[in-house]
């Protein structure tokens, strides 16, 4: 009976780590919602403790609903905000799965985007199904090089990531700012840090001007989409992913099993890189048509933020990237409707990421909400 039942009891314990079990999708679905609801209600107590009346924390949260996804043009609004800190918390989640913590994303959206501008108003007369796609390869290929400077100083000199990318993210910015200041870049006529307008043919389109010209919501959003899926498929399907995760969970292991340690951190840098040099074309081909200094406005540094709320899974991180974007954009409706500070989302976006990290104290605080896998696990 006993050696009936050993190869059973294998067999289950392999099934389990093979695909999600319930504890998985709680951490991935029910504790962030809990989490975002107990955000909420410690913000309403923040709110209090500012003098803010209880009226004007009930607007402040209709506010936020609405211009989040009251109308077309709050979702137009939220799917903006969210398009590229999907994009970049894609990058980062594939370190992070790696086992690398890749804080970078800011720089490597910052020397996209702007090769991405350089290509994006350089060669006039080109189609647009060839312009585009050049303007937004080129800001991969640039994000990509950029984060695997970082990549390679790990694999190969053992510098961590951390520290080398917090430099990198610096340099960008002094790169920008030398750009920016070139004949060839500086648009004609102007003394201050602005570049050049992208050209019609490398525009992402707005798919939503012919409801409304002020619906900003561009083509990016498709981008988004192909992102997610083909990371899924990166990580879960693939050899390389399935390296990257071996990786993360046991380098020892890993190498062990004769992968390429130095490979590794290299390859998933720059697919990191990549994704966040998209995210900082999104920008400057979407959104603001140009670069000048600032243009990331902090994207990478809420990307990671983003990336652990999603648990590092392309579908999580997409729901997380939609989560912020909402709040990004009610945020604004709140503070001209119920005239709360802007800073509140902020506080409510930090309170989020503390509870994501304490999944106990959740479960603490909702315990019927995971009632059943503890009665399961008991059996």
């Amino acid at each position: 009976m006993t050696d009936q039942t050993a190869p059973d009891t294998l067999q289950q314990k392999l099934l389990e780590r093979a695909a999600p079990g319930r504890a998985e999708f709680e951490d991935l679905v029910v504790v962030p919602i809990f989490a975002l609801i107990v955000a909420l209600v410690v913000g309403a107590l923040v709110m209090l403790a500012t003098a803010v009346d209880l009226p004007t924390i009930g607007r402040s949260y209709i506010a936020l609903v609405q211009g989040s996804v009251g109308s077309l043009n709050a979702l137009s609004e939220t799917f903006t905000a969210a398009a590229p800190l999907v994009l970049a918390g894609l990058g980062l989640a594939i370190g992070f799965r790696t086992g690398l913590f890749n804080i970078g994303a800011e720089g490597q959206i910052v020397i996209g985007g702007l090769v991405a501008v350089m290509v994006g108003f350089s060669f006039s007369g080109l189609l647009w199904a060839l312009h585009l796609p050049l303007a937004l390869l080129a800001g991969a290929i640039a994000g990509a090089l950029y984060a695997s400077i970082a990549g390679a100083l790990r694999a190969y000199t053992g510098a961590h990531e951390v520290i080398s990318t917090i430099m990198l993210n610096l340099i960008s910015y002094r790169i920008l700012d030398y750009a920016l200041r070139q004949p060839f870049i500086q648009r004609e006529g102007r003394a201050d840090p602005v570049s050049r307008s992208v050209l019609d043919s490398a525009e992402l389109p707005q798919w939503l001007a012919w409801l409304d010209p002020n619906l900003r919501v561009h083509a990016g959003i498709f981008l988004v989409i192909g992102a997610v899926i083909f990371v899924y498929w990166l990580l879960f399907r693939t050899k390389i992913g399935f390296e990257f995760r071996a990786s993360g969970k046991n380098p020892d292991a890993a190498r062990y099993a004769g992968m390429r340690a130095s490979l590794i951190i290299v390859s998933a840098m720059a697919a990191a890189g990549a994704l966040a040099g998209l995210a900082g074309a999104n920008q400057v081909l979407g959104v603001l048509d140009r670069a000048t200094p600032g243009f990331s406005a902090g994207i990478g540094f809420d990307a990671i933020s983003v990336a652990l709320l999603g648990r590092s899974h392309p579908v999580g991180v997409l729901f997380a990237g939609l989560l912020f974007g909402a709040l990004e954009a009610g945020g604004r409706q709140m503070q001209v409707d119920a005239g709360v500070s802007i800073d509140l989302i902020g506080i409510i976006q930090a309170l989020i990421i503390v509870f994501i990290a304490a999944p106990l104290l959740v479960r603490a605080i909702f315990p019927w909400g995971f009632r059943r896998a503890e009665s399961g696990s008991k059996e």
